[in-house]
């Protein structure tokens, strides 16, 4: 992490918190408290578990005193058969009235006996059934405590947990049991049904919920953080969201106490609570600003087109993404030959032993002894060295084609929220000198206020101008004709409960779009921010459409940053101003295009420039993943089209 003014990331890591100086020191769950928690955990399994406990406590009384009548009759056979087999009647008789025979008065008492043995248990298993029916009744308020270790726990509800909970349990695939404990001022049965409904079968993770406040240290004990790998402390759309999530920071510190780390990541929205949210979740704790984050982010893949889609690859753990490799072998190794020396994953950075990432370095510098390589890959698994490199072709290599200063940049703004003067705060620094960037939105007090702010800090470095309009008015559109700027930004309004989609006007606003780019016969640029990701499968695409869903991606850095602390370093880089950046480059600028070549022939035109080569994207892009291809098998050969495009990691200027 680069600490700063953007302070959209900071380097996450253990949370040592202050205990205060009555606070009782820690201890280990005793072992009445584990077999309860086990009994607990049985209980909560239905009825066949319940079933199985009367039977076992019906045998564990009944099997031990037949025995006993079968060995103390006077009358009980001698051979050890026989009086198994009287044990076997007496079990089976226990709950029949009489079965003495003889005198009236022996008749009698048996029958008192029976009689009094069903009293005793019917009474007995009401009572228990009773008792039985209130623990489970407790256990689905969600109230009980859970005892365990290496877990991951997830604070609060918002439309983040879906993505959350999913990308955990796709990260979790080393066939290990894994625990993922979520605690919210829910119902748990609302809590299980709605994760059920979004994420589905589960496998070896098992996920549990528990309701409470997240901000209360007693209810946030229920999900024992100080025990667990990792804490995950989610942001919602809420007025007094942020506040939330300083107060639950400092339950959190409450409740872990000195001397028992875990490892917090946390989002805000606003960056005026960055500050108190790092001050309450400590020195080492990631602390996300997603309004920043959304920014540079949409920012990003205005400047970048289809850069949305290397995003989302990189970020779920569907596909490939990022994983550390530790290898004996890379110590001595320069960094151009270790890349060299991974045939199925690409080489991206050195991870030091003090956490610190080196991303993109130059292919001379050697990794040392407690040194580890940033790869792409598909799993951990995957990631192996070879003493072999994958040739190349060196016939199909190209020299780079002169830089040419770009020039200045017409970028239309449809919609105002919360975060749009950040994303004119990021074109002005990105857009050459002289751009422009028309604003088309309401004519509100508040909408004013904040575009004339936005254009006086844009100053000299790009000229915005407003236009008054709705952006879901046809005539607005088409007095504007979109198919002239070299990027259009659709942006939504700002959430408030109690009132309609954001995502409905920018639906609207797509439609109208879609009718220009169809009566001009151009594709229109356009980068569209969506609050749900399911809002994205009813919009009208166009050719050069990218979507940003700011919520699911906050919710996917999340995850990967609770599993890898140094990814946090490495995102604050790609997003941010004048360093490395993901870059979509035309295939034309590595290889001859027109031949075939393999992708390790890309990797070496790419590495002798400085940059990285990830991947590609062939063109015309079909099929689900819209061509884009990450981290392929470096002995891969295929035609090389005029139109795909790479995917390189390089610097700004390249």
């Amino acid at each position: 992490m680069v600490p700063g003014q953007r302070g959209a990331v900071q380097e996450g890591g253990p949370v040592r918190i202050g205990e205060a100086p009555d606070r009782p020191a820690y201890r280990p769950p005793s072992v009445r408290a584990r077999f309860r928690y086990w009994f607990d955990t049985t209980l909560t399994r239905g009825t066949p578990a319940l079933c199985a406990w009367l039977a076992l406590v019906c045998l564990a009384v009944v099997v031990p005193v037949s025995t006993l009548l079968a060995w103390t009759d006077q009358r009980a056979p001698a051979s050890l058969g026989d009086r198994v087999a009287a044990v076997w009647r007496n079990t089976g008789q226990t709950l029949r009235l009489g079965g003495e025979v003889g005198p009236p008065l022996r008749v009698a008492l048996s029958v008192l006996l029976a009689l009094i043995a069903l009293f005793y248990v019917s009474t007995l298993v009401s009572l228990i059934t009773a008792g039985l029916t209130d623990r489970v009744i407790a256990l689905g308020r969600g109230h009980a405590r859970v005892l365990e270790s290496g877990h991951t726990v997830v604070l609060g509800w918002s439309e983040q947990v879906p993505t959350v909970v999913s990308e955990l349990v796709a990260a979790h695939t080393d066939g290990r049991r894994r625990v993922v404990t979520l605690l919210a001022d829910r119902d748990k049965a609302s809590m299980e049904e709605d994760l059920h409904a979004a994420v589905g079968t589960t496998g070896r993770t098992r996920v549990i919920c528990r309701s409470g406040r997240p901000t209360d240290p007693v209810a946030l004990a229920r999900v024992s953080p100080g025990t667990a790998d990792s804490v995950l402390v989610l942001p919602h759309d809420d007025p007094r969201a942020d506040v939330e999530v300083v107060k639950t920071l400092l339950s959190l510190s409450a409740a872990v106490g000195e001397g028992h780390p875990v490892r917090v990541v946390a989002a805000v929205r606003d960056d005026h609570y960055l500050t108190a949210a790092r001050l309450a979740g400590g020195p080492l704790a990631t602390v996300l600003g997603t309004d920043d984050l959304a920014a540079r982010l949409l920012v990003d893949c205005a400047r970048r087109p289809g850069l949305s889609l290397v995003h989302q690859e990189l970020l779920d753990f569907a596909g490939h993404e990022f994983h550390t490799l530790r290898d004996p072998g890379l110590s001595g190794l320069t960094f151009e030959q270790a890349d060299r020396a991974c045939p199925v994953s690409t080489a991206v950075g050195i991870v030091h032993r003090d956490g610190t990432v080196a991303l993109n370095p130059p292919g001379r510098v050697r990794l040392l002894a407690d040194d580890a390589l940033l790869v792409i890959a598909e799993d951990e698994r995957s990631t192996r060295l070879s003493s072999t490199p994958t040739p190349y072709d060196p016939t199909a290599l190209v020299q780079a084609p002169p830089e040419s200063p770009a020039g200045p940049e017409r970028v239309l703004l449809l919609g105002w929220n919360r975060r749009a003067h950040r994303i004119v705060d990021r074109l002005a620094l990105h857009t050459p000198l002289g751009s422009t960037l028309d604003v088309v939105a309401g004519s509100d007090a508040d909408a004013l206020t904040r575009i004339r702010g936005a254009t006086e800090a844009a100053g000299a470095r790009m000229a915005v101008r407003h236009r008054s309009g709705e952006p879901t008015s046809h005539e607005t559109t088409d007095a504007l004709d979109p198919t002239g700027y070299d990027s259009v930004i659709v942006l939504g309004p700002d959430h408030r409960p109690g009132h309609a989609d954001p995502d409905d006007q920018t639906l609207v606003t797509l439609l109208h779009l879609r009718a220009t780019e169809r009566e001009a016969g151009r594709p229109v640029p356009v980068v569209i921010e969506m609050a749900d990701d399911r809002n994205r499968l009813l919009s009208p695409h166009g050719r050069r459409a990218d979507y940003v869903v700011s919520g699911r991606l906050v919710g996917l850095l999340m995850t990967q940053i609770s599993q890898s602390p140094h990814l946090a370093t490495v995102f604050e880089e790609l997003l941010a101003p004048g360093g490395n950046a993901l870059h979509l480059h035309p295939a034309g600028h590595y290889v001859t295009t027109g031949r075939t070549a393999s992708f390790a022939t890309v990797v070496e035109s790419a590495a002798r420039r400085g940059a990285r080569a990830i991947g590609y994207r062939s063109r015309p892009a079909t099929g689900p993943d819209h061509g884009l291809h990450l981290n392929p098998p470096k002995a891969q050969v295929r035609y090389w089209h005029p139109q795909d495009e790479v995917v390189v990691i390089a610097r700004e200027h390249r």
